[in-house]
């Protein structure tokens, strides 16, 4: 490595990032549908890399870190949202110029994403299997394997002196978790309790579950504009099986206790 001191191109790594462009047709408007996509990988890795800061603040106790990297994540997850204005752009026609040069290629694939949904607690079995081998299965199936942000928060509260369930904290982290009453009793004396910074914790993981169904319900409404009711490339069924996706909240238990609080 040289001791000159880096220029503003080289430790960006320009030359790199700005030749991973690379078209299959003349159409105009394929670099515009590669820059977003790649711009969006870019932002999965920041959001995993600031998730796995918060989930170590939280099993520190360190509240105030943890409600730094949700800000960071939140406002994040807006500029992924507000992406959307600017490949919208993009006409059904323009995309049909050289939707054929995908071939099998879908965003439908990103094994970033599962990684993020696995890490907010997602478990599919279907999905580790849907991702290619590799070094991106193994990442995926790993973060499936581990606690998830949820159960961070809960190791929080445990230091905290709440009364987390042991059934809950022992679970199986391969499993789904749909919920717990018992759970949400906690949740409420946390909220009515002097634990303020918790329940500022909880408001922004509320947040952050609200951004990732915004975001997903705009890919919906993309895809739906952009192909119709078309089958998607990768496999899946399109907007259709995007529309799967809506409304199921990564943290169940933050809100079931809304109508309570």
């Amino acid at each position: 490595m040289s001791d000159a001191p880096p220029s503003y191109w080289s430790y960006l790594a320009l030359d790199e990032l700005l030749a991973a462009q690379r078209p299959r047709s003349e159409e105009h408007d394929e670099l515009l549908f590669i820059v977003i996509h790649q711009v969006s990988e870019l932002w999965f890795k920041q959001v995993l890399h600031e998730v796995a800061h918060l989930q170590r603040a939280l099993e520190s106790g360190d509240a105030t870190a943890a409600l730094e990297d949700l800000r960071r994540v939140l406002a994040i997850f807006k500029t992924l949202v507000g992406q959307m204005d600017v490949l919208e752009t993009l006409t059904p026609r323009q995309f049909a110029s050289f939707r054929g040069q995908l071939g099998p290629a879908s965003g439908f694939q990103s094994a970033q994403f599962r990684e993020l949904e696995a890490v907010l607690g997602a478990r599919d079995d279907a999905v580790i299997a849907r991702t290619p081998e590799g070094v991106a299965r193994e990442r995926v199936a790993a973060a499936m394997a581990r606690p998830a942000v949820f159960d961070s928060l809960l190791q929080y509260f445990v230091a905290g002196g709440h009364a987390v369930p042991e059934a809950v904290l022992g679970r199986d982290f391969a499993a789904p978790y749909e919920g717990s009453e018992d759970v949400q009793e906690m949740l409420l004396s946390v909220y009515a309790g002097d634990d303020g910074l918790g329940a500022q914790v909880c408001e922004r993981l509320v947040d952050l579950d609200e951004g990732l169904q915004e975001w997903r319900y705009r890919h919906v409404k993309l895809i739906e504009r952009t192909i119709g009711s078309k089958a998607g490339t990768g496999g899946s069924s399109g907007a259709e099986f995007l529309q799967r996706t809506l409304f199921q909240p990564a943290f169940p238990d933050l809100w079931a206790v809304r109508s309570r609080l």
